[in-house]
C-alpha cells in the first residue's frame, strides 16, 4: 500500500502532481521508493540533489572520502563550509535541508565485494557515480545478480556517457566491456581534468533515468549508450545488444558471486595510497629535496601535460608527457639516477613501469607528485 502525502508534501510536489504521468499516485510511488547512490562526487551530487527534491523517500549515499577544495568546482552538493568533513555527512546534511521529509542513510565506507550486498539490499535502484573500474564492475555484477537496474554515468574532460544496464531488459556493463582496460590507460578526472558543469549534465540524466524507472514511465536508456560532447553540444546514441557469452548475464554465466574487483582490474586495493609503488621504487618530497641540496646528480622528468607547467613546475625538470615517453627513451641514460613526477604520483607511476620494462633500474617515482613537493618543501607553489 502506497504512503499518503501530507498537506505540506502536496504543496511541495504540486508541479509533479499536475503532470498526468506522475500525479498523486506517482508521487506516492516516489515516496515509497529508494535509491542507492555510489559516490557523492561530481555525478553523485546532482543525482542526490534531484532525487531528494523529487521526493524519493529513501536515499542511500556511499563514499569514504572527505570534502576537498578541489571538489567544489563540480561537486555541487558540498560547500566551502564542509571542506574537511566526510562527504557522506556533508551530502546528507544538504539533502535533508533540501527535503526534511525523506530518509537519507550515509555509508562512510568503501563499496566492496564484502559489503555490497548488505548495503544495496534495501534499495530499488543503484546509481553509479564512481570514477574507477573496480567499483564500476562490482556495481554491474551486483545489479545483475540481484535483478536491480544500474544507472550508469561516466565523464572525461568535455565528454560524458550515460545508460541503464538492466539485465532483465537489455545488456549489462560487461556485455559492452567484458574486461577492464590495462591499469593507467584511462586517466581519472584528477589527472585529466573535467569541465565543472559536465557531471551536472550527465548526473541530471542519471537522475531522470532513475525517476522514470521508479515511476514506470517513458522509455529508458536500457539497450542504448548516450554519448554527450559539451564542446559541440552533441548527443549521440549507440545501440547495445546482449553478449551471449557474457560471464555474468549470459545464458551460461561464469560469475555467481562478487569477486575481488581490485585484483580483477589489476590495480592496488583501497588501502594503498594513490600512486604508491612501495618504498623501493619511490622517494618522498623531503627525500628528493635532501638529495638535490647535497648536489646529487638527478635527472628530473616531469610527465605532466605542457599546459600544467603554467600552474607549477620544478626548476631543472625536463617535461616529457607520459604519452610521449616511450618515443624518448633513447634520450635517457639508464646509468643516471632518474626521478619521475606528475601531479599526484599516478601518471609517474605508470611512467616508471615503462622505464622499468625498457631496462632502467636507477629510477624512482616522486610519491605524491609535485603537489607533495608544494605541501612539504616549497609552499610558494600552488596545490591543484
Amino acid at each position: 500500500m502506497l504512503p499518503e502525502l501530507s498537506r505540506e508534501e502536496i504543496l511541495r510536489y504540486s508541479r509533479h502532481l499536475l503532470i498526468p504521468e506522475v500525479g498523486l499516485d506517482g508521487q506516492r510511488k516516489l515516496k515509497a521508493s529508494s535509491a542507492l547512490i555510489i559516490g557523492t562526487g561530481g555525478l553523485g551530487s546532482p543525482v542526490a540533489l534531484y532525487l531528494a527534491a523529487a521526493g524519493v523517500g529513501h536515499i542511500g549515499l556511499v563514499d569514504y572520502d572527505v570534502v576537498d577544495e578541489s571538489n567544489l568546482q563540480r561537486q555541487i552538493v558540498h560547500g566551502t563550509g564542509m571542506v574537511g568533513r566526510l562527504k557522506v555527512d556533508s551530502a546528507r546534511t544538504r539533502l535533508l535541508d533540501l527535503n526534511p521529509a525523506i530518509q537519507v542513510d550515509a555509508f562512510n565506507e568503501p563499496f566492496t565485494s564484502a559489503n555490497a550486498m548488505r548495503i544495496a539490499e534495501p534499495f530499488d535502484v543503484i546509481i553509479d557515480g564512481t570514477d574507477n573500474f573496480p567499483t564500476r564492475y562490482l556495481i554491474n555484477d551486483l545489479c545483475v545478480l540481484t535483478g536491480k537496474p544500474n544507472v550508469y554515468g561516466a565523464i572525461y574532460r568535455f565528454e560524458g556517457q550515460a545508460s541503464v544496464f538492466y539485465a532483465r531488459e537489455g545488456p549489462c556493463y560487461r556485455c559492452l566491456f567484458p574486461e577492464p582496460p590495462p591499469p593507467g590507460l584511462v586517466p581519472s578526472c584528477a589527472d585529466a581534468g573535467v569541465l565543472g558543469i559536465l557531471p551536472g549534465t550527465i548526473g541530471t540524466i542519471q537522475a531522470t533515468e532513475a525517476i522514470k524507472f521508479l515511476l514506470g514511465i517513458g522509455s529508458s536508456l536500457a539497450g542504448r549508450l548516450l554519448l554527450y560532447n559539451a564542446l559541440d553540444m552533441s548527443f549521440e546514441y549507440v545501440k547495445l545488444k546482449k553478449n551471449p557469452n557474457c560471464k555474468v548475464c549470459g545464458p551460461h554465466p561464469e560469475i555467481a558471486g562478487l569477486v575481488d574487483y581490485f585484483e580483477f582490474c589489476g590495480v592496488p586495493s583501497l588501502d594503498h595510497a594513490e600512486g604508491s609503488l612501495g618504498s623501493g621504487w619511490e622517494l618522498t618530497a623531503r627525500q628528493l629535496a635532501k638529495k638535490l641540496k647535497r648536489g646529487d646528480k638527478i635527472r628530473l622528468i616531469d610527465v605532466r601535460e605542457p599546459h600544467e607547467l603554467a600552474i607549477s613546475c620544478l626548476e631543472g625538470a625536463q617535461n616529457i608527457p607520459l604519452g610521449e615517453l616511450a618515443a624518448h627513451l633513447e634520450e635517457l641514460d639508464s646509468a643516471q639516477e632518474i626521478v619521475l613526477f606528475c601531479k599526484s604520483g599516478t601518471r609517474s607511476a605508470r611512467a616508471l613501469e615503462i622505464l622499468m620494462s625498457a631496462g632502467f633500474r636507477k629510477v624512482k617515482n616522486l610519491r605524491g607528485g609535485i603537489n607533495a613537493w608544494a605541501r612539504e618543501v616549497d609552499r610558494s607553489l600552488p596545490v591543484y
